[in-house]
């Protein structure tokens, strides 16, 4: 007896259902460019949100304010993002050879001008924390924020010109430690926690990137705890938010006040919100809840569906970073691209985790989201420079090529018939 075997195509008719879209996204996610469109198309989601909650959270403060207008505030956040986002396109045409000569440059004029805060006169208080810099009227900047990106160029370039000495402990931490002490003292001395914990975070994530032992590693976030705590405790402002974010409804009028009603304004979101613009909360309730606790009023406004999407959103900002630092050869590139996303997800961790109390109130922004300029320029700025390294992975800037190509086909079909039309009436 002959058996029939099963051809080609009906094996393939037999295939799992879901081969097929496993292999389309794998095939996406193969593509030369898919960094660079995951990094450009999740920052747009969050910007246009960002602008949109901005407006939502702020309308009712602006109006109190500014003299009835309730607009106020959105404006100045839109000419941020107008300043901001040129300044992310030059960022995004420029090489890892700029960056590298910059980064000197950017970090010594940081610590400048967080020394100028200490100077009376130029440094302003802003709720208990003296890390604003004013230079007369509505001109001030937040050094501290600044000293974000800039503490990660300078480190990823002394990591990618010491490449071949990394396996020594002493080149890991010498002098990139040292010289994160002195910038995260200087934010510290502000009583700037918030800012002192991103950096600190970003300083262990440049270690664990480079490849330090184990131990080291562990070591290092040991000392960082400890001096963490010393903070902690050295202060009874934060002591307060230490022991209310234990039980924050143990004293709701007074410490857990934000804590509570920023709890308040995401139980009564549901699953799908309130709507665009019907927040309770931003009624005078939730302190900072443009800035800080913008979070809250979307989860309020968006319900849960906008939070997990706003979470799916970082997240994917979260995916490209990842997937830029490992596919590169270049070391600066591999160093730069993690710092960048550690400290961005760092601070969105610290913001999140405040606001849904799973981590102490230490009142730093949401990257994107939350008003204000001194917090989003160097952010949009860094995502320029990922967008830089992102044209840089393999076969990038052919794929480039080829996407403006039809754009120039097009046109140069467009002019052909005009030349021939003026020829053959020459002809005749």
């Amino acid at each position: 007896m002959t058996t029939i075997t099963d051809r080609p195509d009906e094996k393939a008719e037999r295939a799992p259902e879901g081969s097929g879209w496993l292999a389309a996204v794998k095939n996406v996610l193969d593509r030369p460019l898919t960094s660079y469109h995951i990094l450009l198309g999740a920052t747009g989601l969050l910007l246009v949100l960002g602008l949109l909650m901005v407006l939502s959270a702020s309308s009712v403060l602006s109006y109190n304010i500014n003299h009835g207008n309730q607009y106020a505030i959105f404006y100045r956040q839109l000419i941020w993002v107008g300043v901001g986002l040129p300044m992310a396109y030059v960022a995004s045409r420029m090489t890892p050879r700029h960056f590298r000569m910059l980064s000197y440059l950017a970090l010594l004029g940081s610590v400048f001008l967080l020394v100028l805060t200490y100077v009376p006169g130029l440094g302003k208080n802003v709720n208990g924390n003296t890390n604003w810099l004013s230079f007369g009227g509505p001109l001030q900047i937040q050094p501290s924020e600044f000293a974000k990106l800039a503490l990660v160029m300078w480190c990823a370039d002394l990591y990618a010109r010491k490449q071949k000495l990394l396996t020594q402990w002493k080149h890991l931490l010498v002098p990139m430690v040292p010289v994160c002490g002195l910038v995260i003292a200087l934010i510290i001395g502000q009583h700037d926690l918030g800012t002192s914990l991103v950096l600190m975070a970003v300083m262990i994530g440049m270690i664990w990137v480079v490849g330090a032992p184990t131990r080291l590693f562990i070591a290092t976030i040991a000392v960082v705890g400890l001096i963490a705590s010393y903070f902690v405790t050295a202060a009874q402002h934060r002591m307060d938010r230490l022991t209310n974010f234990m039980n924050p409804f143990a004293d709701p009028s007074n410490v857990g006040w934000q804590a509570y009603h920023a709890f308040y304004a995401l139980s009564t979101g549901g699953w799908w919100g309130v709507g665009i613009g019907n927040s309770r909360q931003k009624w005078g309730n939730l302190p900072e809840a443009h800035t800080d606790f913008i979070f809250a009023v979307i989860g309020e406004e968006l319900g849960l569906i906008g939070s997990l999407t706003v979470l799916a959103l970082f997240l994917t900002l979260a995916y490209a970073g990842v997937r830029i630092a490992t596919r590169t050869t270049e070391p600066f590139i591999r160093y730069a691209a993690a710092g960048i996303t550690v400290w961005i997800m760092a601070q969105t961790l610290v913001n999140l985790g405040a606001v849904i109390g799973l981590l102490p109130i230490v009142g730093i922004p949401l990257p994107l989201l939350s008003y204000g300029g001194s917090a989003l320029l160097p952010t949009l700025i860094a995502i320029g420079m990922l967008l830089s390294f992102a044209k840089a992975e393999p076969g990038a800037q052919a794929a480039l090529k080829e996407t403006r190509r039809p754009l120039f086909g097009w046109l140069s079909s467009r002019r052909t018939p005009g030349r021939t039309g003026r020829e053959n009436t020459r002809e005749r």
